[in-house]
């Protein structure tokens, strides 16, 4: 049984499927899962299950999300998730067994076919149960084991979106001998609204040029690669 930190910050004032998401991780029957969710907007009327914190001003999520994670230390692994996730039967213990079982230090569910897809290797392999990568995303869920949590924690893009972490990250990982890979066997829809309706592409983007520049990294040709496949 591991211990798993679930995180993560859900908008008030638009719709979402957090309380969907708080009922898939409180579903595991083999593993301990602690949730923490920041409420982000206008007082809810009714905050979701496990809610910590409500904050009424605009925060940029990384800020909110490293305050949830200051203990993380302590967990087996952890889980940042956003607001607009939905999930499969019994997806926790599902996603959890294969990403043990093929050694994933950092790893997220593919994307189904119908979700928005912003980075084409995301998307779900059917016949696949997980692919080794040299990508994954910043989100809408990503998962990170104890050791790569040591590495990656805290958030370091604390004012953006936190593009470009995930061409940051895999030279890090790599950097240290753990693998990263994309889980097929347990993949998430992600349809409700696209990535960038909350916020402008374009200061995203310029922020990552930012970011990516100043530490080593892979470039997308380099991080959209495939090592190996599971069946």
């Amino acid at each position: 049984m591991a211990r798993i930190l679930v995180g993560g910050v859900y908008l008030t004032d638009r719709p979402s499927t957090v309380d969907a998401a708080v009922a898939a991780f409180s579903a595991s029957s083999q593993h301990e899962i602690v949730q923490r969710w920041i409420a982000l907007g206008p007082a809810p009327e009714r905050p979701v299950p496990h809610t910590v914190r409500h904050v009424d001003k605009r925060t940029p999520k990384y800020h909110l999300l490293n305050a949830l994670f200051e203990d993380a230390a302590l967990f087996d692994w952890v889980v940042a998730c956003d607001d607009d996730v939905e999930f499969g039967e019994d997806f926790v213990d599902r996603f959890f067994a294969l990403a043990e079982r093929h050694d994933f230090a950092l790893c997220q569910p593919a994307r189904t076919r119908e979700s928005y897809i912003d980075h084409a290797i995301t998307a779900e392999i059917e016949g696949l149960s997980a692919r080794r990568t040299r990508f994954v995303e910043i989100g809408p869920v990503t998962v990170l084991r104890h050791d790569a949590v040591r590495l990656l924690l805290p958030f370091t893009d604390i004012e953006g979106m936190g593009w470009g972490l995930d061409f940051i990250w895999p030279a890090i990982m790599e950097a240290n001998g753990l693998r990263l890979g994309i889980v097929d066997g347990a993949p998430v829809h992600h349809r409700l609204r696209p990535s960038v309706v909350n916020y402008s592409y374009a200061d995203a983007e310029a922020r990552m040029n930012e970011v990516v520049a100043a530490v080593p990294h892979l470039s997308r040709a380099e991080a959209y690669r495939i090592l190996e496949t599971y069946p």
